[in-house]
């Protein structure tokens, strides 16, 4: 779930009447409530218009990675048209994250292989503690293989943020070096060059 971006910026505007606080509470509890883990809000933006029997509820979603989720309801309940537009836009919010998830979805031939583990003895690190001349040798308890794709940095970030690993390495595709991205404490990217 969301959790950085919990609160967005929300800008409301009302055409043709005056905003009221329990609109603009509903409103903010509303696009509050939308909580996707991609794409993430940056700012929110609703446009509530007021006309002769009818009201327009528009709301446009600025997200990460340069994507803008906007939908409208008009209906004769400004309270109703909210709630049409949110679920729209939870609806577009879904869309985006489902064809994310079709796009870089993970072939058989590009999984992870494991390789077989090694059991030993229990006794093995007290044979080696007796003969204090001899140094043990590490033990390799799990390697994983994995192939290096191709990417441009977005994708990268793009596939970063669908998983939860720390880092990934990649090709870049722009430039055809080899570079890691991983997520920072504070929840911007950094890439690595080596």
């Amino acid at each position: 779930m969301q959790t950085s971006n919990a609160s967005p910026q929300v800008t409301i505007t009302v055409r043709h009447e005056s905003v009221t606080d329990s609109i603009r509470d509903f409103v903010q509890k509303k696009i509050g409530s939308l909580h996707l883990d991609y794409p993430k809000i940056i700012e929110a933006r609703a446009i509530l218009d007021v006309q002769k029997n009818r009201h327009i509820a528009e709301i446009i979603l600025f997200c990460a990675n340069h994507i803008v989720i906007d939908a409208s309801t008009e209906g004769k309940d400004m309270y109703a048209a909210i709630d049409e537009t949110i679920s729209k836009i939870a609806r577009r919010m879904r869309k985006h994250k489902t064809r994310l998830l079709k796009r870089n979805k993970i072939k058989p031939e590009q999984s992870i292989k494991h390789l077989d583990e090694t059991v030993f003895a229990s006794n093995i690190l007290d044979t080696y503690l007796d003969e204090s001349d001899i140094d043990p040798e590490p033990l390799i308890i799990h390697r994983e293989s994995q192939t290096l794709k191709t990417l441009k940095k977005e994708d990268a970030i793009l596939e970063l943020e669908l998983t939860d690993r720390p880092f990934l390495v990649f090709t870049n595709e722009r430039r055809g070096v080899l570079q890691i991205i991983y997520r920072r404490s504070d929840g911007d990217y950094a890439v690595i060059e080596p």
